[in-house]
């Protein structure tokens, strides 16, 4: 933005002025900004002592996978390295006591990876909460944001 102030102005006049230019400046900055916040927010499981087990991140994972039924489209869908995700699905299903995946191995028409019944549940259940969820938090943002704007409009 380009400030121009003019030259008949008197030294504490253009100073005023450009103060005052300044402070809405900034608060037109900080008003934009606010109004350009999205909510973003995770949701998880973890156990007792605080470890992460399961998020929105592997349930986007779980759901690539029953979409493509295969980890490396899955994988590739979502930019994701193999070893990696690999321990992170085993450790899950250490964590739950149970397997969220089916594996077969390749052949002619190569493997193939399925979710089981409790993997599917798992994926219904986020798929719910967020659903549900999901608009109420965004309207609590709008709100949030709104009083941020009253409060700021203030000084």
């Amino acid at each position: 933005m380009h400030l121009e102030l003019e030259s008949t102005m008197s030294l504490p006049t253009k100073s005023i002025t450009y103060y005052y230019f300044l402070y809405f400046y900034n608060n037109e900055i900080l008003k934009q900004t606010i109004m350009d916040l999205k909510l973003k927010y995770k949701i998880w499981l973890e156990t007792e002592d605080k470890n992460g087990v399961l998020g929105d991140g592997k349930w986007y994972l779980l759901k690539a996978i029953d979409e493509t039924g295969c980890l490396n489209d899955a994988l590739k869908k979502l930019g994701l390295s193999y070893r990696k995700t690999w321990d992170n699905l085993a450790k899950i299903e250490k964590s739950l006591g149970f397997k969220i995946l089916e594996k077969q191995r390749g052949g002619a028409s190569g493997g193939q990876t399925t979710l089981t019944k409790e993997g599917k549940a798992i994926v219904k259940a986020f798929d719910k909460f967020h659903e549900k969820y999901d608009e109420i938090i965004s309207n609590g943002l709008s709100e949030m944001r709104d009083e941020i704007l009253k409060e700021t409009k203030k000084k």
